[in-house]
């Protein structure tokens, strides 16, 4: 494989998805998302875009647009960490504060409240996923992420 376009483009399908399965939780299983769980689905969006973007572009692109959406990723990795952090410390909350009322004025929020508007509390405790939290498996994808697309950012074509 000379490129790294079929990274970018399963790297922009996983993403959407985990986007879908935060609806799923959101709507069907009633875990209603936090400040911070929001910003990690926009930043979930924003890597499917990038991936999606550069996997379009000239094969000569495709390098640095892994190296974006590893930059993206990273961003993710250091929100889904802080909000493990906030789930460590319950007297620490982002509940209702100026990060809630500031997410839910963005346009696409105000768009697409079914997605991205905030209404839960970061310290709420809900059920485990296969024994761990959203924002552990949110940490472990981010993770993938970031090493999967700098991995391909880095290696050589043959």
């Amino acid at each position: 494989m000379k490129t790294s376009k079929p990274v970018l483009l399963a790297a922009g399908i996983i993403a959407l998805s985990l986007v879908g399965f935060a609806l799923y939780l959101q709507h069907v299983k009633n875990m209603l998302p936090c400040p911070l769980c929001v910003i990690q689905r926009y930043i979930f969006v924003g890597l499917a875009l990038v991936c999606f973007i550069f996997a379009a572009l000239p094969r000569a692109l495709t390098r640095l647009g892994a190296a974006l959406g590893a930059l993206v990723a990273l961003s993710g990795v250091g929100v889904a960490s802080w909000h493990l952090w906030v789930k460590a410390h319950p007297s620490v909350s982002c509940g209702i504060d100026p990060l809630e009322t500031s997410l839910n004025k963005i346009p696409t929020a105000e768009l697409l409240p079914y997605v991205f508007k905030a209404d839960g509390l970061c310290s709420t405790e809900y059920a485990p996923i296969l024994g761990l939290q959203t924002p552990n498996w949110s940490l472990i994808w981010f993770s993938i992420f970031a090493l999967v697309l700098i991995w391909a950012a880095l290696r050589q074509s043959r």
